[in-house]
């Protein structure tokens, strides 16, 4: 769900998050409150709902329409919708926040400056592009791998900034590069020496992460779009995120009129072999209504990721919210093996942890815990003196 991630991905306003992510010692850590905590729980678990029914639903049979047989519920154009119309709704939750605000004094819905909502646009058709092909690669690999391709985010993300923003990386985001592009490998291969059943082809498996890898350089320009026309106005994230999916839902919904005649051959999953089929997909929820209760989850756990993610960075940190979301992936490959979805690969596990040590170099986590040892290291030089240098000297024969 690549939306709100690009527009909090950047740590804005946020002087825990920024200044140690700068190189500055980190500050004391502080005990988080209740509400911090309800926060990070609700963020990891519907972030985990949201690919989980999505894949939930990929793995129904039902018959479709005109009494064709029973095929697997394949519609990723119209899930995207269905995640679009979640982000929508931040929308109403934006406005409902600032009726609430204009009769109290609060701060966290700030008067906005006047903004041209077309500033969205450009971003949003590059949202709904890379979503959508996400949700096809979905249907082509396990959940656990797509979630963990989706860290090449981070790699186009950077050589972006670095040729269209004018940034410059430090040594650390080039190391957090290098090792996402080892993990994004290692993942790869894991797939490659999985057993496949008939449901998931090899040839489907690599062209469903080829897809995966196509649709985060497509989220690394929209982040760099955003960045570029949309942060220098000040725009509620609640707000910027209901836009693009306002936008992306009423483009896409248009799109499936000319894409239930446009044939896709092995890439369609319905038996028309057209790109989406939205007829044959609302005959299916009609025969099997858990594939309905999958769709609903998918659209309400994105508007409250989205609620969750923001609230996050803005009680804590960008940092944190990269911790959840990497956590996140070990929630959903947990829930895939055990729920019979995906067989074990042991290399899963190491290029899960090449990733992890990539996005945390890339976002500064290594700083902290070198500030901590830098300190640690003066304390016990110290202590080490006054122990040799002191009034409490230890005998050598003794036994205590």
């Amino acid at each position: 769900m690549p939306g709100p991630e690009a527009l909090e991905q950047e740590t804005r306003g946020d002087p825990v998050g920024s200044c140690w992510l700068e190189g500055a010692p980190a500050p004391a850590a502080m005990a988080w409150t209740k509400y911090q905590l309800f926060l990070a729980g609700l963020m990891l678990v519907t972030g985990s709902i949201n690919t989980l029914s999505a894949k939930w639903a990929d793995n129904f049979t039902a018959e479709g329409c005109g009494g064709s047989k029973e095929h697997s519920f394949q519609h990723p154009f119209l899930q995207a919708v269905g995640m679009f119309l979640g982000e929508f709704s931040c929308l109403a939750a934006f406005y409902l926040l600032r009726c609430r605000a204009a009769g109290q004094s609060d701060s966290s819905v700030d008067p906005q400056q006047p903004f041209n909502p077309l500033l969205f646009l450009p971003p949003a058709l590059c949202d709904m592009t890379g979503t959508s092909l996400m949700y096809v690669a979905l249907n082509m690999t396990s959940a656990s791998s797509f979630q963990m391709l989706r860290g090449a985010v981070i790699i186009f993300t950077g050589l972006f900034s670095v040729a269209f923003l004018g940034r410059r990386l430090v040594l650390s985001q080039w190391l957090g590069i290098l090792a996402t592009i080892a993990g994004l490998v290692v993942v790869g291969l894991a797939d490659l020496l999985s057993k496949h059943d008939d449901q998931h082809k090899l040839s489907e498996v690599i062209t469903g992460d080829l897809l995966i890898i196509m649709a985060q350089i497509i989220v690394a320009i929209q982040m760099v779009l955003e960045e570029k026309f949309v942060y220098k106005h000040n725009v509620h994230p609640l707000r910027a995120v209901g836009t693009e999916g306002l936008f992306g839902f009423v483009i896409l919904s248009l799109l499936l009129v000319p894409m239930y005649y446009i044939p896709a051959g092995s890439f369609s999953g319905n038996p028309r072999g057209t790109l989406e089929d939205a007829l044959d997909a609302f005959c299916q929820v009609g025969q099997q209504p858990l594939i309905a209760l999958a769709l609903l989850g998918n659209i309400g756990s994105i508007a409250f990721f989205n609620f969750a993610g923001i609230s996050v960075t803005k009680e804590l940190s960008a940092t944190t919210r990269m911790v959840l979301d990497s956590l996140r992936t070990v929630v959903i490959w947990a829930l895939s093996l055990a729920l019979g979805w995906e067989a074990f690969h042991a290399l899963q596990i190491l290029g899960f942890l090449i990733l992890l040590m990539g996005t945390a170099l890339y976002n500064g986590l290594h700083r902290p815990l070198l500030a901590r040892l830098s300190r640690a290291q003066p304390l016990a030089e110290e202590g080490e003196q006054e122990r040799l240098l002191g009034g409490t000297r230890t005998p050598i024969n003794d036994t205590s």
